[in-house]
């Protein structure tokens, strides 16, 4: 049926207030459907209500123009009003077109879904996105877990050496797996109260890392069996710091420990003590070694219990030392140089000395016949002067030459 000229825009009126709700009744569903966005990956692809509001605003822009003609020629509508509707003049501007996002964005916020890490962004604003390196799953060091550790970064402030403590994993994993606060905090405020000094942190955990994994309370409880063994407080931090695996031992083998030397080397109370605070590593290693050279001394080099006594206390270091050392060391002084049991043991530092350096001094005096080890005969000269003092003074005071003599005569050797 066809319209009339009057007809027309009434018509064209009611197309666009139908369009512009169909707009708004989309721009909402639209927006409903941004929220299935925050569990995919992709957008879904555009449905027939997106192209129903395509229609509409195209319908609207229509409808736009043809108000502007009718403005603009209402003195030709009555002559040519359908062909000014069809087709209106190439001259004129349309008006601005309002845009339907623009006009529903403030009714439309309401309904827009929270930020999400699966909403997708453009390229400009994934350019703009700085992310850290991620951790890596597996490494060979802790260097990469430092910047991302607060644990970490502190410790090696204290002077921890973590490059020692990484070639051991299970180190590693203990220490990733800590937190400051919680876990070693504590711990450092007790080593200082026990007397470890701040310059002395750093080396002491590089060694003892494994303090961390020990309760507080059991820190504690071995820190009163030994004050309760008559061990001062000077003593237990110049243990603790010789020997830094110490307070990882339970009373239980502290205990045994002290009855174990007590009972072997037959010593007092007293004298118990003062070995192990002069050698504490006696309290945490092997007792293996001890026992062998224990059977070396009595065995094989013939020294009687006391003497044995009476050396490893002097020098406690001679229960440790390696067995193939200090066999060649006796051989040499007892059977080269002819110096009997009872002199060796008044001069047990003779055990603690390098073996070449006892050679060389020996063969120079016996070149200038001065070899004389006999306290009961002249120009007797006593062992721990032999191995003690430095060569200007052996020299001078000993042998009665000078140092260039001593040099030429040991590259005769």
């Amino acid at each position: 049926m066809a319209l009339s000229a009057q007809q027309v825009p009434r018509w064209f009126n009611a197309i666009k207030l139908s369009s512009f709700v169909n707009a708004t009744q989309v721009r909402k569903r639209f927006l409903r459907s941004r929220k299935t966005l925050l569990y995919g990956f992709s957008a879904p692809p555009m449905s027939s209500d997106n192209c129903l509001l395509q229609w509409g605003i195209k319908t609207y822009r229509t409808s736009s123009l043809w108000n502007s003609s009718q403005s603009t020629n209402s003195s030709r509508q009555e002559n040519n009003s359908l062909q000014s509707t069809l087709l209106p003049s190439v001259n004129e501007q349309p008006q601005k077109i309002p845009n339907a996002d623009s006009e529903l964005s403030l009714e439309g916020l309401e309904d827009l879904p929270p930020l999400s890490p699966l909403q997708p962004v453009s390229e400009e604003e994934a350019i703009q996105i700085i992310a850290d390196p991620p951790l890596p799953p597996v490494s060979f060091t802790l260097r990469d877990y430092v910047d991302h550790s607060e644990t970490l970064q502190k410790l090696v402030l204290l002077g921890v050496d973590l490059s020692k403590i990484e070639k051991h994993p299970d180190a590693a994993n203990l220490l990733l797996r800590l937190d400051f606060e919680k876990d070693i905090k504590q711990i450092l405020l007790f080593l200082k109260d026990l007397g470890i000094e701040d310059n002395q942190l750093g080396p002491f955990l590089t060694k003892n890392y494994a303090i961390f994994s020990e309760d507080l309370e059991n820190l504690r409880m071995r820190v009163t069996y030994l004050q309760s063994k008559n061990f001062s407080k000077a003593d237990i931090t110049q243990m603790v710091r010789n020997a830094p695996f110490l307070l990882n031992f339970s009373v239980e083998r502290l205990d045994n420990r002290l009855g174990f030397f007590q009972k072997e080397l037959e010593l007092s109370v007293k004298k118990t003590r003062d070995l192990v605070v002069r050698l504490p590593r006696l309290l945490t290693g092997s007792l293996e070694p001890v026992k062998e050279n224990m059977k070396v001394y009595r065995l094989e080099f013939g020294f009687k219990r006391n003497e044995i006594q009476h050396m490893v206390t002097r020098i406690p270091k001679m229960l440790t030392a390696n067995k193939r050392k200090l066999t060649e060391m006796f051989d040499y002084v007892h059977n080269m140089m002819s110096v009997p049991h009872h002199i060796i043991v008044r001069f047990p530092q003779v055990f603690n000395t390098k073996l070449f350096k006892v050679k060389e001094r020996h063969l120079f005096l016996t070149y200038l016949g001065r070899a004389q080890y006999d306290p009961a005969k002249p120009n007797y000269i006593p062992l721990d002067r032999l191995v003690s003092i430095p060569d200007e003074i052996f020299c001078e005071e000993i042998a009665k030459a000078s140092v260039q003599d001593f040099q030429k005569f040991l590259k005769t050797l």
